[in-house]
């Protein structure tokens, strides 16, 4: 380490060169261990039993406040995203003045404006103290979540390995809940109906401690249905939240909104557009049950004109190496030409058949959608064309290999039969149920970084 790094500790305690272990014991005078030189000098009896190492900081950190360990038996890594790592160690209460250093991650984040609260099981601290020299990390880089294309496969990795990060959160915090994200409000303006999309990201910025801002139906009762401009709704949210989640009817609404906003907009949704946190959502999906994303087939079914959920799986699928991709849907409702040239373009086999049994017996995803009345306007009759033409029913799940499963990004209405819930390869509730930790993954990401 060098001269610009340095430690700001309460109460203050003398510069050392090489810091390699901080330790502060909160023994009495009559049950104090011997300490070594080093930590004899670094010690201070009012803060809790905690014993790292620090390594691998960049960028200015601000006070840290700590409060008491309830056991001394943990591992924990504190990961600041763009600021860089602080790695603290195992150590069981009898040996901590000699345990080695080991390392393993568990992630640190902001709590309010300068404070930071890490969890590792069902114990919390938090700590006190750093400033470094400012290098800040442009590994990753995420402003809004806009479309698809966004992301690289790198970019999706450290999303997914947040994701597992934050499912951990969300199963340790039953009866209670984190307070990562506390003193943020996130503000959802939906000018679409939405149960999952908005339950979710309700329900996930919750999870973290963060309050919500709602609005169910912006279309209807917000200053929108006077003819107030999407700019200026934006303009005027944006002053009583952190980050907006919208979904909205017209493709690029989001766009625009993230043009206008100079807090995190996310996309859930733009009319026939894209829903790239559910493509997130899929994609993270398909890695836990199929084991891979490399190699596989998928078939995309249904609704594939208007259904913006397969139109952002596509792009996130184009990033993997041979895949391909089947089309089954009626045909007035078939993929769009833009997707498909994409798909070319990126080297991705893709192919339209009209058999859902044999596409089925081929692929490791059977990715189902409904038909969309609200996308038809008043051609009733076409609509009435399309649905019900293909449906997933036993007989289809039988026609699948043992590994592969059913996907939905639900609502369902009949084309997925019920019947079908009970099998294992049913994966659409565990599917939503993934939508919570990805889009835990997000809020963190864009509120306090990688």
């Amino acid at each position: 380490y060098n001269k610009n790094f340095f430690l700001s500790i309460i109460p203050k305690l003398p510069f050392t060169k090489n810091p390699k272990t901080l330790c502060f014991p909160r023994h009495s005078q009559s049950q104090r261990t011997p300490l070594p030189p080093l930590l004899e000098q670094l010690q201070s009896p009012a803060e809790p039993n905690v014993i790292g190492k620090i390594s691998t900081i960049s960028a200015p950190l601000p006070p840290l406040f700590l409060s008491p360990v309830s056991d001394f038996n943990m591992t924990i890594s504190a990961t600041f995203s763009s600021h860089g790592k602080i790695l603290m160690s195992p150590i069981r209460k009898s040996e901590w003045a000699n345990q080695p250093v080991l390392c393993k991650s568990v992630e640190l984040f902001k709590n309010g404006r300068n404070q930071y609260r890490m969890s590792t099981n069902s114990n919390k601290f938090q700590c006190r103290a750093l400033e470094i020299e400012n290098k800040s990390s442009t590994k990753f880089h995420l402003d809004d979540v806009i479309e698809s294309q966004q992301f690289d496969r790198e970019t999706l990795s450290a999303i997914f390995e947040v994701a597992r990060e934050m499912e951990k959160i969300e199963k340790n915090s039953i009866g209670g809940r984190s307070e990562i994200l506390k003193g943020y409000l996130m503000a959802t303006l939906f000018y679409e109906p939405s149960t999952r999309t908005r339950l979710s990201f309700e329900s996930a910025m919750k999870r973290l401690g963060g309050e919500v801002l709602t609005t169910e139906n912006a279309r209807e009762f917000s200053s929108a249905a006077k003819g107030e401009t999407l700019e200026d709704t934006i303009r005027t949210v944006e002053g009583y939240s952190d980050i907006i989640v919208m979904r909205h009817f017209e493709s690029g609404a989001a766009r625009r909104a993230a043009s206008t906003a100079s807090i995190p907009i996310i996309n859930a949704g733009d009319g026939p557009g894209q829903h790239p946190t559910q493509a997130l959502l899929d994609v993270y999906t398909i890695e836990r049950e199929i084991g891979k994303l490399d190699g596989i087939n998928v078939a995309l079914v249904g609704d594939l004109a208007y259904g913006r959920t397969v139109r952002s799986l596509a792009h996130l699928l184009a990033m993997y190496e041979d895949v391909k991709i089947y089309f089954v849907s009626p045909d007035v409702v078939k993929m769009k030409d833009d997707i498909k040239d994409y798909l070319t373009s990126m080297g991705v086999q893709w192919e339209e058949n009209a058999d859902l049994i044999e596409v089925a017996s081929k692929c490791d995803v059977v990715y189902q959608t409904r038909i969309q009345r609200e996308r038809f306007g008043e051609r009733v009759d076409l609509y009435k064309e399309a649905r019900g033409k293909y449906i997933v029913d036993m007989s289809v799940v039988n026609a699948m290999q043992k590994h592969a499963v059913v996907m939905h990004p639900l609502p369902r209405l009949d084309e997925i039969t019920v019947d079908v819930d009970g099998d294992p390869r049913a994966a659409y509730f565990r599917q939503a149920k993934n939508g919570l930790y990805i889009r835990m993954a997000l809020l963190k990401l864009l509120l306090l970084g990688w």
